[in-house]
């Protein structure tokens, strides 16, 4: 046996035993402290994801207003048109669905998600539902009859597709592509290619307002670090300032300041810089974006590399003068390399928060603008297609996330540094 098993303490308990009890205690202790946290976490964060994922796979449109032919229409071959039999059900499923008045399960809860899909075709679901109780048998000619689109079998693919609670389809959607009339996927028409070109185009602006930060940024957080005490605590306090005003009044005023109007307009009509006619358009477009932007995101860039900075001795840059080097090599081989962790650390914070920034592209951006988060913002609450809105923030989170990894293999998360 073990000393700590034969030693015993006062109380006369094994000290192995009193060992692992006061270990035991001291997890649960620490697990207890660190339960609010994760609460928050999971209620704040892991929840709405997992809600956010769940929901661009899931739609039950469908199967919750005609439940038993989305049943039957599932089994369906494919090849023509569904049977009598199949007919039948829908008519009679869609007769009753026609009563029916609770959220989610009418008729045009229906007709909207096969709409998404085949577009113009809301109209055949909502005026046949308003028949379907004086349908008789044969089903299938007289459905016919009422309206000859119910004769061709896309129809019906697309409904057996959107009888399927989990579906690919949104994400097919949000890939600009579409289900052709054999339900194979396919290039959606040059109309509807919207937003492979928004995701590029919100990853160019973001780089971009990235890049720009650290121009401005480097030589203001260089300043705050070697500064006096009293000079660098006024700048810092300038760099600070927009953090203490309203993100909505910050992003209205460039309005004020920008537009053809504005003051910086009429100051370069004032210089003779250009003519009263000739003003330049630099709101409710990419300009105005950027510029807003790279003001809001600018002090999360300042303040990493500022951290970093100041800890950097100047003996450093000093001694490799006084051995000869020049000042921009003692710069690009002593000085540069310590700053890389805070920039590294602003330039991933800047970039994730600007490819996901909404406010500021939707006030000041116009058409030309907008980025992808605007376009997720208007399916959850103009178009009401919550599906392709989940679909579309998944696909971001996918894409933040290789970046994320890509990040990780070129410099190495471990480099990051906040302060």
């Amino acid at each position: 046996m073990s000393n700590a098993e034969l030693t015993l303490t006062e109380d006369g308990i094994p000290l192995k035993q009193k060992l692992a009890k006061t270990t035991a205690l001291q997890r649960r202790r620490a697990f207890l402290l660190t339960m609010p946290l994760v609460l928050f976490l999971v209620i704040s964060f892991v929840i709405p994801i997992g809600q956010m994922l769940f929901s661009s796979v899931h739609n039950d449109k469908v199967s919750a207003v005609v439940p038993t032919f989305a049943e039957a229409i599932i089994q369906w071959d494919g090849e023509g048109l569904p049977s009598e039999a199949t007919f039948e059900i829908f008519v009679k499923d869609l007769a009753k669905a026609k009563k029916v008045r609770e959220v989610g399960r009418t008729v045009g809860n229906m007709a909207t998600r096969i709409n998404y899909e085949m577009p113009g075709s809301r109209s055949l679901f909502t005026s046949t539902a308003r028949k379907a109780k004086k349908i008789e048998a044969p089903y299938k000619e007289n459905l016919i009859k009422i309206n000859k689109k119910w004769a061709n079998p896309a129809i019906w693919l697309t409904m057996q597709r959107a009888a399927r609670d989990i579906t690919p389809a949104f994400y097919v959607a949000a890939l600009d592509l579409r289900y052709d009339e054999e339900g194979n996927v396919v290039r959606a028409d040059e109309l509807y290619q919207i937003y492979l070109d928004n995701f590029i185009k919100t990853l160019g602006v973001s780089a971009l307002i990235t890049l720009i930060c650290v121009i401005l940024a480097y030589p203001v957080a260089y300043l705050l670090s070697v500064l006096p005490l009293r000079q660098s605590n006024l700048l810092m306090i300038m760099v600070l300032l927009p953090f203490w005003t309203s993100l909505l009044v910050r992003t209205t005023a460039w309005i004020a300041i920008l537009q053809t109007e504005g003051v910086i307009n009429d100051m370069l009509v004032f210089l003779g810089f250009i003519s009263d006619d000739g003003r330049i358009q630099m709101i409710y477009n990419q300009t105005g974006t950027i510029i807003s932007m790279v003001h809001i995101l600018l002090p999360f860039m300042i303040l990493p590399l500022y951290s970093v900075m100041k800890t950097i001795p100047p003996s450093y840059m000093r001694a490799a003068l006084s051995m000869g080097a020049k000042p921009m090599y003692a710069y690009r081989k002593v000085y540069l390399p310590q700053t890389l962790p805070g920039l590294a650390a602003g330039t991933l914070l800047v970039f994730i928060l600007a490819i996901g920034y909404y406010i500021t592209p939707a006030l000041v951006g116009g058409e030309d603008g907008l980025l992808i988060s605007n376009l997720i913002a208007y399916h959850i609450q103009k178009s009401l297609n919550w599906s392709l809105g989940a679909a579309l923030g998944t696909i971001l989170l996918v894409v933040v996330l290789i970046l994320y990894w890509l990040y990780n293999k070129l410099i190495g998360i471990d480099k990051l540094r906040f302060g």
